[in-house]
């Protein structure tokens, strides 16, 4: 899911064959235009038609009848058959973008078939010119199976298919290759953690929960894309007239913006895109034609998750993979989980081509790198790296057969370390020879607050103490940065001094010691809390922090668990007031290099809104409440409640 774009809404519109030729070509386009831009994409569009053999909005039937909306650009007069890069999308790729009135950038198309390939782009269903009802995840392991079948069966294709893309471009992926479909001959998923389901030891279910809590960021998507009434046209419109009269509709939803910083306030949560007045679909409504009921009721364990297109830990993928993720997208420890996963249960001489490529940017940001990147805040030096030449030797050696010896030099895991500021790389994830290292927290009883006196130390205490805070749904803590995407506006991702944050009474703040030696800290950080709450449900949030010797505090990630899910998913227990749980949290993830006179820092609170969704405390379903509770909730550490921090140290510099 990228960063959420408005769309076009229509309501149940449809054109008839015989009024197409009345359509102007020109509708729809805005009075003035950026005469630089229009004249940059005339030039490409000439120069791709100058090199490809172009059919466009050729509607491709799957086994159910819907046919799905293509475009197809080929070498001209290659001479021979040529192998295919297939993108699948819920977003625009019609050639013509018509609100400027211009072909839009064709530089991917150009550049595959340049380097002899040919790029195929479909529509996923749903979506534009694609026939049928979008259900995220829902059934794109068939559409993507018959997508390829079709396209290898070409008798211009040398039989062989690659797949590209990012976000929603690159979550269905998983699903449709654990199918192993003939043809597929090798994938390049990036920043796919929305396609990941149930994966030990996370069960997020793309994306949509973390430890039990509703990840936000789907409701701000789904305004944009859960478009269930649209204009289509008739079945037997000719590919001509759809060229042509794509010229003058694209079929989208065009929504008003949203914002979404405001909005996600709205109780109850499953009328939240209801109060902004966007349309009906499978976030709040049970649609026909789709895998399940509305996707806020489903619990993590509904087993609606497991009929859709996620990725599940009972499958394996026997595909060559070249997996692209990033430490502040929204869900980097699910995604290498995933990778491990397909290494770990992939035929052997298939588990050998599975590599993984870690930047330290935001979700689907990995192009962005400069000189020197700034995430958020922090600059985390210079983390460019040749992704161009690094998928298409990829697709060279996996589609042509090319011998370029691309796998004799590429590191199973390249990895960024920030605060080294470079990449590394590694045979395994987490990097060989990592050993643990465990910090409990500890504190006089005064932890609130960055003057609290919190602190991680190496032994617990022995005289059982607690940290008390007062968490009020009504005022949450603010997100503040984070490994965040596709919230509009609410929340900015990437590394925020976290300082001003630390004021807040409700805020849990421990913190080491200066580190004597320098530290690097690559792979998963779990926690384990010792928890007491005068409610039968709760949420805790935790955040580990790099804490500069001037007192900057960078955000690295972050996790949170609903306490009635502490005992497993499959089951809600409450909580009983003044009882001390242990609750275990899903790992964090990260890579980070703490210099020496660093500190490593733990926040611990009840809430992290807009990136989760807020727990009003009565124990009920949550998503259709209006009000909630106060509860005051605490934070045991002692020998007998060893509240803890523990992290993955490769090795001191």
């Amino acid at each position: 899911m990228s960063p959420f774009v408005t769309r076009c809404f229509f309501a149940g519109l449809t054109i008839a064959s015989s009024q197409l030729a009345a359509l102007p070509v020109a509708a729809q386009r805005p009075a003035t235009r950026d005469s630089a831009l229009v004249t940059r994409r005339d030039s490409l569009e000439h120069a791709l038609e100058a090199i490809a053999t172009i059919e466009r909005k050729v509607m491709v039937p799957m086994r159910d009848g819907a046919r799905m909306a293509t475009d197809v650009y080929r070498p001209k007069d290659a001479g021979e058959k040529v192998p295919i890069i297939f993108v699948r999308t819920p977003y625009n790729f019609n050639y013509w973008d018509v609100r400027l009135g211009a072909p839009r950038d064709m530089t991917a198309e150009i550049q595959a078939v340049k380097r002899g390939y040919a790029y195929v782009e479909m529509n996923e269903r749903g979506h534009f010119f694609s026939d049928g009802n979008y259900d995220i995840l829902g059934p794109p392991r068939t559409d993507g199976e018959d997508a390829i079948k079709w396209m290898s069966s070409e008798p211009w294709s040398n039989g062989k298919v690659g797949l590209v893309g990012c976000s929603s471009t690159a979550e269905w992926q998983m699903g449709v290759a654990a199918t192993s479909p003939p043809g597929l001959a090798a994938i390049n998923p990036q920043g796919f953690g929305a396609g990941v389901g149930r994966m030990a030891p996370y069960f997020e279910q793309g994306n949509w929960y973390r430890g039990g809590a509703v990840q936000m960021l789907f409701i701000a998507w789904l305004y944009g894309e859960q478009n269930q009434m649209r204009p289509m046209f008739p079945a037997a419109t000719s590919q001509a007239d759809l060229i042509r009269v794509s010229r003058s509709f694209d079929l989208a939803e065009q929504l008003p913006p949203v914002d979404w910083a405001t909005a996600l306030w709205h109780l109850p949560e499953m009328d939240i895109i209801k109060a902004v007045d966007g349309p009906h679909g499978i976030f709040a409504d049970t649609m026909p034609n789709t895998t399940g009921g509305a996707m806020i009721e489903r619990a993590p364990n509904d087993p609606a998750w497991s009929r859709g297109g996620l990725f599940h830990e009972d499958m394996t993928i026997n595909v060559p993979g070249l997996w692209f993720m990033s430490w502040y997208d929204v869900s980097v420890g699910p995604n290498l989980a995933a990778y491990n996963h397909v290494r770990a249960t992939a035929r052997p001489e298939i588990a050998k081509q599975q590599y993984a490529v870690i930047a330290p940017t935001l979700h689907c940001a990995y192009k962005r790198a400069t000189e020197n990147t700034v995430v958020g805040e922090r600059s985390v030096g210079d983390a460019r790296l040749d992704y161009d030449a690094l998928t298409y030797g990829w697709f060279d050696h996996f589609l042509k057969g090319d011998q370029n010896r691309l796998l004799d030099t590429l590191p199973r895991v390249r990895y960024y370390t920030m605060g080294l500021d470079k990449w590394q790389t590694s045979d395994t994830w987490p990097p060989r020879g990592a050993t643990p290292m465990t910090l409990y927290l500890s504190s006089g009883g005064k932890a609130n607050t960055l003057t609290g006196d919190g602190r991680l130390v190496v032994n617990p205490i022995s005289a059982d103490a607690l940290d008390t805070l007062t968490y009020d749904p009504t005022h949450p803590v603010p997100s503040h940065g984070g490994n965040v995407c596709c919230t509009g506006t609410a929340v900015q991702g990437g590394a925020f001094d976290q300082r001003t944050m630390e004021q807040r009474p409700d805020i849990l703040v421990y913190t080491s010691d200066p580190m004597k030696a320098a530290t690097e800290i690559s792979g998963p950080v779990t926690v384990t809390l010792y928890v007491s709450s005068d409610r039968k449900d709760t949420d805790f949030t935790v955040k580990l922090v790099d804490v500069f010797p001037d007192g900057r505090a960078y955000n690295l990630d972050e996790t949170i668990k609903r306490v009635r899910y502490r005992d497993g998913y499959d089951k809600q227990v409450w909580m009983e007031s003044g009882k001390v749980y242990k609750v275990m949290f899903e790992p964090m993830t990260t890579s980070n290099y703490f210099d020496t006179g660093h500190r490593i820092r733990v926040e611990v609170s009840s809430s992290n809104f807009p990136r989760f969704d807020r727990n009003l405390n009565t124990g009920g379903k949550n998503y259709d409440e209006s009000k909630g509770l106060v509860a005051h909730n605490a934070v045991h550490h002692s020998r007998i409640y060893p509240s803890q921090i523990t992290l993955t140290v490769v090795k001191a510099h």
